[in-house]
């Protein structure tokens, strides 16, 4: 399969111009673990294995992991409602939505990016300026005053501004920043060693840059489209064994014990035809079932699944805006 899923993942490469690194394990075999591209491309510094990629919101997976030790711990639980966890004020919020709702994308309430109505991410920083947003907190304003979308529990939509709730409620209810608690109980607890929160203006070594292709054939990079350092709902810095180690780790029931992590992993609400949500993971069923979890922004593109059937890990780090997804679907036609 090695030189099978070499030769297919070149050729995908090639047409869409990928650039960052895969890696597929069965277990403890590593089936492959290839990098493309550069992670700057000014100095022509090439990505490697441990190079790490912005997974935007692939990261809402750790919020999820984290909400969920604090409920496991028996300080906050699924029903709580947010105006009885948060200090902060909602002026049109439902007072029933919970922590659960949060958590699955079903809360309703105003998201501060909504893809139903906008299409690019960019826009947001008119009227709120990226380097602006360096704590939770700072994103409030985007929605804080905004009317609700539709009723608790209605529908399964989309929702950035749920987990930067969650995030502040991790916050308020672990007396911890957001970012310190998840490198201390999430990255460590499951030896990712080389993962954290980084701010653009103080990157440590081996961080690719994010690049945009602009119509004409140059490129820029994605420091003035994202906020300054990333949170509860995306932004994470990760390297693509660190995140396979996320996998073990929660499959393992490492990080939370087996109740909380079959709630995690647990289909909460469907989506479509063969996919679901749980909390803070796709879950898709079919062919070729799966936990998964993906994400996107300006210069960032990433996948990452665990295959319960075979027991393979795959993540595809990309630091460019797409490619993530075709990589990862000619990798699935490969192991189905």
């Amino acid at each position: 399969m090695r030189k099978e899923l070499e030769e297919i993942v070149s050729e995908v490469q090639r047409e869409v111009n990928f650039s960052g690194t895969i890696l597929v394990k069965k277990e403890n075999d590593i089936l492959m673990d290839k990098s493309f591209g550069y992670a700057n491309c000014s100095d022509k510094l090439e990505n490697n294995s441990e190079t790490r990629f912005g997974i935007a919101s692939g990261c809402k997976l750790f919020t999820a992991i984290a909400i969920c030790q604090l409920i496991q711990n028996g300080k906050l639980s699924f029903e709580d409602r947010i105006k009885d966890v948060l200090d902060y004020e909602f002026a049109h919020f439902d007072d029933s939505v919970t922590v659960h709702h949060l958590l699955t994308h079903t809360s309703g309430i105003p998201d501060y990016f909504d893809e139903d109505e906008m299409d690019d991410f960019e826009e947001l920083w008119v009227k709120h300026p990226m380097y602006a947003l360096r704590e939770l907190k700072d994103f409030l304003p985007l929605f804080q005053q905004e009317k609700m979308k539709c009723t608790p529990g209605e529908k399964f939509h989309y929702n950035n501004a749920g987990f930067i709730v969650l995030g502040l409620i991790l916050q308020q209810v672990s007396n911890m920043k957001f970012q310190d608690y998840i490198e201390e109980f999430v990255f460590k607890k499951a030896g990712m060693n080389w993962s954290g929160y980084f701010a653009f203006d103080l990157l440590p070594s081996n961080v690719a840059q994010g690049y945009i292709d602009n119509k004409d054939g140059t490129w820029r990079t994605n420091i003035y489209s994202l906020p300054v350092i990333g949170g509860s709902d995306g932004g994470a810095y990760v390297t693509a064994g660190d995140m396979a180690r996320l996998w073990e780790a929660l499959v393992n029931e490492e990080l939370l014990d087996k109740k909380y992590t079959e709630l995690l992993l647990k289909k909460h609400v469907s989506v479509n035809e063969d996919s679901y949500y749980g909390y803070g993971v796709w879950i898709r069923e079919g062919s070729l079932p799966k936990y998964h979890v993906m994400g996107y922004d300006p210069g960032v593109s990433f996948h990452s699944g665990y295959y319960q059937e075979s027991s393979i890990t795959m993540v595809v780090c990309s630091n460019k805006s797409d490619g993530a997804f075709e990589i990862m679907r000619a990798i699935e036609e490969e192991i189905k």
